[in-house]
């Protein structure tokens, strides 16, 4: 057990320069501009380091060494008022301007939310992807680190010194915990800025005021929790008792995910029923990130929160369900829990917005993507100068079996069936993958023929050569990949109505307004209330403040940014 005392913001140290503007060598650190997520690069690379992750995570998996470290939790519930304040946000590490904006309204004294007054949380909860697109010490820097010490440079000059507490997403993990541990879990005097932190694990359990408790558990791509992490949290759960309510927190929202696959709730349901239920507890909250987003379902039992909004690209709301049964009816899990329906309540932005989201794929993904359109134009250009040839050519077998025809016809269906990502055979709703995928490719290589066929219609083709290469890389294939372009965003858009490529609907956007995150207040009486903030326009003009405080952010927007109730506050008992 490891007790917060209450600490004083240091004294004597030396208080560093406050930067005077935007420049990196003043900041210690880049801003970085968002992750274009369709970039063939990161595409292959992404990919590649996925794949590797499931294949070799097991010997990638640092938890089982953890255990020879620190397996103590955490008090937080001795308070001078009996009142406790807590924030959480996830999935931030991305593009400088959205991520800094919820830094720095996390950062602040207090926040102002229509009415009513919220002081900022004596603990700061990050649940998951602190880093896009790969966990490394520099994208940390950029990404997460710099920026969050900018929003809070020092430790408060009066009151607590806010604790920080970070739980690993997919992205922290494709190092195998290597960046996130020596950020997070180091040593005991760590800090982020003016946030202390306290983890030595890739989780931890944090007792809470007026019976209340944080387990948060780390997944490893929700493949199974790890016997030194069960026996941590068994050694925690061993001060609860009945009267004890638990907040959950888990790297990916499996109570929604386990609609189309049931399993992926089964380690979820395994450490309720195995951890907490023996000790007579009730989970009232469960919150997760992942998913980037707000949406909530829950009743007077329990909340089942979403909040994916810290900076990274917005994820639309439309495909979510109405209702969700947890756990799944269709678990092969014999011992599993009984199973509660939870109806759906709000979400951010709503399925109305998000549909009119969608629509902005036509213009974002061509600006945004620029390599991406790139690639497609090579190989529409490519695919229309071998149909060329081989309409050239007098026999026919020659014409259809012409070797970089078929090979470029090859390339464009495997590789429009990939980006459908076809789950396994044995997955429900497989097959529209497939089809979609399939149909995509068809449309593509349509576009290549009907380019084919304005091309013999041209003068250029009968140049002598190089000149016809060199008319198409400079005219035709801007045209092509462009229209190229043009018939991919047609095809996220149909495809998302069949819950296929909605991610990358979204992702290839690359929105960073519509961001949102969660100020929690537990009262002296136990009441848990929850305030869902959402930020509809995020900043991207900063001032810097070198006159500021030491603990003052030295960047404030240079325009209004202002937070608003996504809905009204929770109450949880």
């Amino acid at each position: 057990m490891t007790v917060d005392h209450p600490q004083p913001a240091p004294q004597g140290q030396v208080v560093p320069r406050r930067p005077t503007s935007m420049d990196p060598r003043e900041l210690g650190f880049e801003p970085k501009r968002p992750v274009g997520w369709l970039a063939p690069l990161l595409l292959l690379s992404t990919g590649l380091r996925a794949l590797l992750a499931i294949l070799f995570g097991a010997y990638l998996d640092k938890r089982e060494l953890q255990n020879s470290l620190d397996g103590g939790w955490f008090d937080h519930s001795k308070t001078a008022d009996g009142e406790l304040w807590l924030d959480y946000v996830a999935d931030l590490g991305d593009g400088f301007h959205a991520t800094y904006s919820v830094a720095w309204l996390l950062a602040q004294p207090t926040l102002q939310v229509g009415d009513t007054t919220l002081p900022r949380g004596r603990l700061l909860l990050m649940g998951g992807d602190q880093v896009y697109p790969l966990a490394s010490g520099d994208g940390y820097e950029s990404r997460m680190k710099g920026p969050y010490r900018a929003a809070l440079p020092e430790a408060p000059a009066e009151g607590h010194r806010p604790t920080l507490f970070a739980l690993p997403g997919n992205h922290d993990w494709y190092d195998g915990l290597t960046a996130f541990l020596r950020l997070f879990a180091r040593r005991k005097d760590g800090h982020i800025g003016g946030w202390r932190t306290e983890q030595r694990r890739s989780y931890f359990a944090v007792k809470l005021p007026s019976d209340w408790w944080l387990f948060a558990i780390d997944e490893q791509f929700g493949a199974y929790i790890d016997d030194p992490q069960l026996l941590y949290f068994e050694k925690a759960a061993r001060d609860l008792g009945p009267e004890d309510r638990v907040i959950l927190m888990t790297p990916s929202p499996k109570w929604v995910k386990a609609a189309d696959d049931p399993k992926d709730y089964d380690a979820i349901d395994y450490f309720v029923r195995t951890i907490i239920a023996p000790r007579k507890a009730t989970v009232r909250v469960m919150v997760s990130g992942d998913l980037h987003h707000y949406a909530r379902y829950g009743d007077d039992d329990r909340q089942l929160i979403t909040c994916g909004g810290g900076g990274a690209y917005l994820l639309g709301t439309a495909q979510l369900p109405g209702e969700i049964v947890v756990p799944p009816e269709g678990t092969l899990t014999r011992n599993r829990s009984v199973s509660h329906t939870y109806p759906f309540q709000k979400s951010f932005p709503d399925a109305a917005s998000s549909r009119r989201m969608g629509w902005g794929v036509f213009h974002r993904v061509p600006t945004r993507n620029p390599g991406f359109a790139t690639m497609l134009g090579i190989i529409n250009t490519l695919t229309m100068l071998a149909m060329a040839g081989a309409v050239a050519q007098a026999d026919i077998f020659k014409r259809l079996f012409s070797i970089p025809l078929v090979f470029m016809l090859a390339v464009i269906l495997a590789g429009t069936v990939l980006f459908a990502q076809p789950p396994g055979a044995d997955k429900p709703k497989h097959a529209r993958h497939w089809i979609l995928g399939l149909l995509h490719g068809f449309a593509q290589i349509a576009l290549a023929a009907g380019g084919t066929w304005l091309w013999l219609r041209l003068p250029f083709h009968d140049w002598s050569w190089p000149g016809p290469l060199v008319v198409a890389a400079v005219l035709y294939l801007p045209v092509g990949g462009f229209i190229a372009t043009q018939v991919c965003a047609l095809y996220l858009l149909i495809a998302s109505r069949f819950d296929v490529n909605v991610n990358e609907l979204f992702a290839g956007q690359g929105i960073e307004d519509a961001k949102s995150f969660l100020r929690l207040h537990i009262d002296r009486d136990g009441t848990l209330t929850i305030h869902p903030i959402g930020i509809d326009k995020i900043s991207r003009k900063w001032k810097a403040d070198p006159e500021g405080a030491p603990d003052a952010s030295w960047l404030r927007p240079a325009e209004p940014l202002v937070a608003r109730r996504i809905e009204e506050p929770i109450q949880v008992r």
